[in-house]
């Protein structure tokens, strides 16, 4: 097997934070980090929390910072921040689906014109160095001549790599990604195109990675940090088979909340854990019932107490 795309970890709000990135980068990192959805307006009016976001560790040079906003001129103010510090680009968020974010004229809004979009990305283009994206989805309805459009409206406008997640705006995760339309797009575009959606596994990342230039995990990656590393040993490896196994869940889920007490603020530490959980409890087999038990708490002290005891009473601690 031939690795020849890179590797990317998806933006995912209450989860890309800097502590979750330092564990990804202790299993072997990948090769660029999506920040969580930050909002221009919050950035560009200096809300207080904003430095969290901005955080550009552990690998400045692998982050990309993705923007989520409703206004040209603050995503053009926010971008221009952004671009002041150490990263490897800015990526426009065009493809959040929750209806608070759409009902802002945010996120998967920006799908339903062309024209605004394209103004959009022409008054972004000239205010940053760095390299330009956006991350989308299919559209509200299923018209592949109508993203084609939309995408050659933003490569012409400056945006140098285009994520597609390939699911409407409409559709849940119930629905499977259509990477037909990754691998459709790509053809039809001069930038590179990247595919996110439904990734499972280490060999899922091999398998998608030959339909796009580049490949994103996003929840897959939460339940198994060590997926960007497998991936890379399966290709080495040459042999097919899962990479390495037997990573201890039980000491990962304490490194991560030791990280999240170093790099976020205690008025974070709740919610970005619950996320994190909510996910990475697949690995066990009474997973449901400990998150459940997890959610009850209110501190991080307790949180890593719940999850101590879950395993003293025989839990396994090694992921399959």
């Amino acid at each position: 097997m031939k690795m020849n795309v890179p590797y990317l970890l998806a933006p995912m709000a209450e989860i890309t934070h800097r502590a979750f990135r330092e564990l990804i980068e202790e299993f072997g990192g990948c090769d660029e980090y999506f920040s969580e959805m930050i909002s221009a307006g919050a950035l560009s009016s200096g809300g207080p929390f904003e430095k969290w976001y901005t955080d550009t560790g552990p690998k400045p040079e692998k982050l990309v910072f993705q923007l989520v906003g409703n206004d040209p001129a603050q995503i053009t103010r926010a971008a221009a921040i952004l671009d002041n510090l150490e990263c490897a680009g800015i990526d426009i968020n065009m493809g959040c689906s929750a209806p608070k974010i759409r009902k802002t004229g945010a996120g998967a809004a920006w799908l339903e014109n062309i024209d605004k979009a394209g103004e959009l990305i022409s008054c972004v283009r000239p205010a940053v160095k760095r390299r330009l994206s956006v991350k989308l989805r299919i559209g509200f309805k299923d018209d592949f001549d109508y993203l084609v459009r939309f995408c050659r409206r933003l490569e012409s406008e400056g945006v140098e790599l285009i994520t597609l997640h390939p699911r409407l705006v409409t559709e849940k995760f119930k629905r499977c990604a259509r990477w037909e339309y990754v691998r459709m797009l790509r053809n039809e575009l001069k930038i590179p195109v990247a595919g996110n959606g439904d990734i499972e596994s280490a060999a899922g990342i091999i398998r998608r990675g030959a339909e796009c230039d580049a490949v994103m995990a996003g929840r897959a990656a939460v339940r198994q940090p060590w997926i960007f590393a497998d991936a890379r040993k399966l290709v080495t490896e040459n042999d097919g088979k899962t990479a390495n196994r037997g990573y201890d869940i039980k000491k990962t889920g304490l490194r991560f909340l030791e990280l999240l007490s170093l790099y976020q603020p205690p008025e974070f530490h709740v919610s970005r854990a619950m996320r994190f959980f909510g996910f990475f409890c697949d690995n066990l087999k009474w997973g449901n019932y400990l998150k459940n038990l997890l959610n009850r708490e209110e501190c991080l002290i307790e949180i890593e107490r719940v999850w101590l005891d879950h395993f003293k009473d025989g839990a396994i601690a090694e992921a399959d």
